[in-house]
């Protein structure tokens, strides 16, 4: 296999960057470009101060080089990381230099691909090292961290397991069937299958609050127009993201950016103003913010403290069998102008179950009380637990859909006495799709899809 390198920092200027070199020749080729210590007598783990040079001998400069010997390295072959300094000339003429000594350029993700290939992680720990390196709060670092410990790993392992006694025990029945022998006590397998579809099922589940966590959970601010909306966003950002104007219909098309709040990403979404209006283009963002509204988890209801309350009402009925199933904040603004006690008490009657905050959006008056309002109604599952398993993958998501669809198969097999050939056909299949989560059954396609969204370097 060629020896690859590539930078494995990010790309640009800075204070230090990183050359990776694997492959079998890693020490000998990275050998001809090194002035230091002889590199065969170098122990592993080891870092070493000394000089690259080009091959005409001139130097490119000091760096500080560190051996992993296989198989104890990253990708379980030899590696050499070369430490140089951050100027993008000196990045580039190092691995210029090792490619004119043998090294091939890396492709992206393609260390990570051979330490998979190498049995150092599994396919779902590889795939964590992407989540871990994009993660974005403190949230989605722990259920990225826990999936490359191998959590995820060792909960498909365990069902694989059992499947295959399952499926065993069903087979060795086949083959002894001339002889009419029971191995497999039906009523235990039943209640076998029956608890693997209850974990395959928790897994699936989990889904939803893991593509929450890894990619912000959506909170849509909507409310008719001039409530405050948007001037509501640039507080809770911190920042000027969204035209503020006292002229009705201002926001046209949907505004979206993310916080971090007490450890979990939020993506706000800024919606424009609901009300009737002949205007094509505003029309246009009114039907956008109704779509953004089904997709949001939680939903900021803004009202005008200013407002009349048939206002109110009539938003109100327009738009709630869009929040049915969604977690509501009537957000009521402008109450530092305004008294709020009826529309409290309005709100309180047309809606009993939603939760009410007090804001000044403009003067920042109860936006901190919103955050922690917020936060109470994401109901993210909480995360600190090593063992801690929450979905955030699709891939994962719809091989998990599978697998509990035909341990489904399998159930129904069992209670209606199908023979033991389909049901273990069915188990089997499911057995095929928890592998394809790990890697233990995998395609080229697969392989090539997954480490192409991998960085160069990694």
């Amino acid at each position: 296999m060629d020896t690859i390198c590539a930078v494995s920092t990010p790309h640009g200027m800075g204070g230090i960057a990183v050359i990776r070199v694997s492959g079998d020749q890693a020490l000998t080729i990275v050998g001809q470009r090194w002035q230091g210590l002889a590199l065969h007598k170098l122990k592993s783990h080891t870092a070493h101060l000394g000089r690259i040079v080009d091959s005409h001998g001139e130097m490119l400069d000091e760096v500080v080089l560190t051996v992993f010997r296989a198989p104890n390295s990253f990708t379980g072959e030899d590696v050499v990381e070369i430490s140089c300094h951050g100027s993008m000339w000196i990045q580039q003429q190092l691995v210029t230099t090792l490619i004119d000594a043998g090294c091939r350029a890396a492709t992206g993700g393609e260390f990570t691909q051979r330490a998979f290939a190498n049995g150092r992680l599994d396919l779902s720990q590889a795939e964590a090292i992407a989540d871990v390196i994009a993660s974005q709060s403190r949230a989605s670092h722990h259920v990225a961290m826990n999936q490359m410990r191998g959590a995820f790993s060792r909960k498909l392992s365990a069902l694989r397991a059992q499947l295959l006694q399952f499926v065993s025990l069903i087979e060795l029945e086949l083959d002894f069937s001339e002889e009419d022998v029971t191995f497999a006590d039906r009523e235990r397998l039943e209640k076998l299958a029956t608890g693997i579809k209850d974990v395959i099922d928790s897994l699936a589940q989990s889904y939803r609050a893991g593509n929450a966590i890894k990619n912000g959970l959506p909170v849509a601010i909507i409310g008719p127009t001039n409530a405050g909306k948007s001037t509501l966003l640039n507080a809770l950002l911190g920042d000027d993201r969204a035209l503020v104007s006292d002229i009705k219909g201002t926001t046209r098309d949907v505004i979206e950016d993310t916080i971090v709040i007490d450890g979990t990403l939020l993506r706000f979404i800024d919606t424009a103003g609901i009300r009737q209006s002949t205007d094509a283009i505003e029309a246009m963002g009114i039907e956008r913010s109704f779509k953004k509204m089904d997709e949001a988890r939680i939903v900021l209801w803004m009202i005008d403290a200013t407002a009349p309350i048939a206002e109110l009402e009539s938003f109100f009925l327009h738009v709630k069998e869009h929040c049915a199933d969604k977690a509501v904040l009537a957000v009521i603004n402008k109450v530092d102008v305004a008294p709020a006690q009826a529309i409290v008490n309005r709100v309180k009657a047309l809606a009993p179950t939603v939760t009410i905050v007090e804001i000044s959006a403009r003067e920042g008056m109860g936006v901190d009380k919103l955050k922690s309002e917020i936060i109470a109604a994401a109901a993210l599952p909480q995360v600190n637990d090593e063992n801690a398993v929450i979905v955030t993958n699709s891939r994962h998501y719809n091989a998990l859909v599978r697998a509990g669809e035909a341990i489904d198969r399998t159930l129904q097999g069992l209670s209606s006495g199908l023979s033991g050939d389909l049901v273990s056909q069915d188990i089997r299949e499911c057995m095929h799709y928890l592998g394809e989560i790990t890697g233990e059954i995998s395609t080229d396609d697969i392989l090539g899809e997954i480490f192409s969204h991998f960085c160069i370097g990694k």
